[in-house]
């Protein structure tokens, strides 16, 4: 964090009306795991005790300094600069993670060596299916994230660069279509 940027933490009854700045995650054992409270949430009277309920005592607010960024900016910045052909990312960040899927049946190619230089900034990280992995139109391939809830601006900016910098680090070969003819020889068939 820059000195720019504020963090502090808010008792949750004292922040209603406030705006979330992150996601809160609910578990309910063997029934339920997602957002409870989506970021950029108005934290309402009777979201009070709900948010107890998840062990929220208090309430993070920060303003992000002008070098700082936001995970969920940072999280759709890579995603865009990681999909070459074939493949899409969400615009919805869940949790602070942007998912890629394929947008074609085919084979998912990965640029091992731009993905490792990407993932070794330390504060971004993109997870993916195998190389040379067969997929389906509509199948999740691959996702990327800021790790901290902000960081600084630049190493985000560092991180597209090493995601761009030549073949795309993920991509989806579509399956060529083949014709296929049948020969006989020998009269077997014939008879």
């Amino acid at each position: 964090m820059t000195q720019a940027t504020l963090q502090t933490t808010v008792p949750v009854e004292q922040a209603v009306g406030m705006v979330l700045p992150h996601d809160i995650t609910e578990i309910v054992k063997d029934s339920f795991k997602g957002r409870a409270f989506k970021k950029g949430h108005i934290i309402r009277r009777e979201d009070v005790d709900h948010l107890r309920r998840l062990g929220k005592e208090h309430i993070y607010v920060l303003q992000l300094g002008p070098d700082d960024i936001h995970e969920n900016e940072a999280a759709l910045m890579l995603a865009e600069a990681l999909t070459g052909t074939g493949v899409e990312y969400s615009p919805e960040i869940i949790e602070g993670k942007a998912t890629i899927t394929a947008t074609v049946d085919g084979l998912l190619k990965i640029n091992r060596e731009a993905l490792l230089q990407f993932n070794l900034l330390g504060e971004v990280m993109c997870a993916t299916l195998q190389d040379n992995t067969p997929v389906r139109k509509g199948e999740q391939v691959a996702a990327t994230r800021l790790i901290p809830l902000m960081a600084q601006r630049q190493m985000v900016t560092e991180a597209v660069a090493r995601a761009t910098s030549g073949t795309p680090v993920i991509r989806v070969l579509p399956l060529a279509k083949v014709q296929a003819g049948l020969v006989i020889t020998g009269s077997e068939v014939f008879y």
